[in-house]
């Protein structure tokens, strides 16, 4: 298994763990393939923002995004948000998503963070243990999302 930040090559097999696996209602719309690789080399730059995957004989099978942000809370320590935990169903239970978390919280204490946060659209208690097996907690803050 190998540990990396996604560079624009990646975009296709993103996609397909995007549409395939994180998702349950994939845009029906045709993706520009180009928008995708030009933000995931963006992505490969930026300082505080981290498109990880895990990347099995050669195929990428799992993905996780992680954002710092700046706070001016806990003595103006950021703050990371995890979003986008996605593993391919053939490769599951095999360590590639807790890989990533592990990278994911690394980054966080090098930036020294004082919280991660964890965003999961699963009620699925088989996904909410593994989230707590890696080291999350389910609290009783809750996300109130505004579509846009």
């Amino acid at each position: 298994m190998k540990i990396r930040r996604a560079t624009p090559r990646d975009a296709e097999e993103l996609k397909i763990l995007y549409f395939n696996y994180l998702t349950a209602f994939p845009p029906k719309e045709e993706q520009n393939m180009d928008k995708w690789r030009d933000l995931i080399g963006k992505l490969e730059k930026d300082e505080r923002q981290f498109l990880l995957v895990a990347e099995e004989e050669g195929r990428v099978v799992s993905s996780v995004q992680v954002a710092i942000i700046e706070g001016l809370t806990h003595n103006v320590r950021p703050f990371a948000v995890i979003e986008n935990v996605v593993t391919h169903a053939d490769y599951r239970n095999r360590g590639f998503a807790s890989a990533l978390l592990e990278e994911a919280t690394r980054i966080a204490k090098r930036f020294h963070c004082y919280k991660v946060f964890l965003e999961t659209g699963s009620n699925k208690e088989s996904t909410l243990r593994f989230y707590r097996n890696n080291g999350f907690e389910i609290d009783a803050k809750h996300s109130c999302l505004k579509r846009l």
